[in-house]
């Protein structure tokens, strides 16, 4: 039992240091960045049908991202998914912040000067 542990233990310690070796694929950084784009909080506190959609939207997004990442074989899949994933952010925001517009509500923006 106590072999088995340290075993483990060894294992899960070169698994982390394995996959920390492996550098972050452009389209995965790419995407990171959309996500930090995220909207957390609905524009002018308006929740409408149209938050409610991106909130969803984006949901399945990193939903099919998971799916995909899974059934990846090899790199090329792995770039393809992240590459979708970040395309999909992307117009469901923009789609969203398009929409309220028209309706007449802006997405505010903050600039902090010091």
């Amino acid at each position: 039992m106590i072999k088995f542990v340290t075993t483990s233990i060894a294992f899960l310690g070169f698994a982390a240091a394995a996959t920390a070796a492996v550098p972050m694929l452009h389209e995965e950084q790419v995407a990171r960045a959309e996500e930090a784009r995220i909207i957390t909080l609905p524009i002018a506190g308006i929740e409408n049908r149209l938050w409610f959609d991106y909130r969803i939207n984006v949901t399945e997004a990193q939903k099919e991202l998971g799916s995909d990442l899974r059934r990846a074989t090899d790199i090329e899949d792995r770039r393809d998914a992240w590459e979708e994933y970040a395309v999909e952010l992307k117009h469901e925001r923009v789609h969203y912040i398009e929409e309220m517009a028209e309706r007449g509500y802006r997405m505010g923006n903050a600039i902090i000067v010091d």
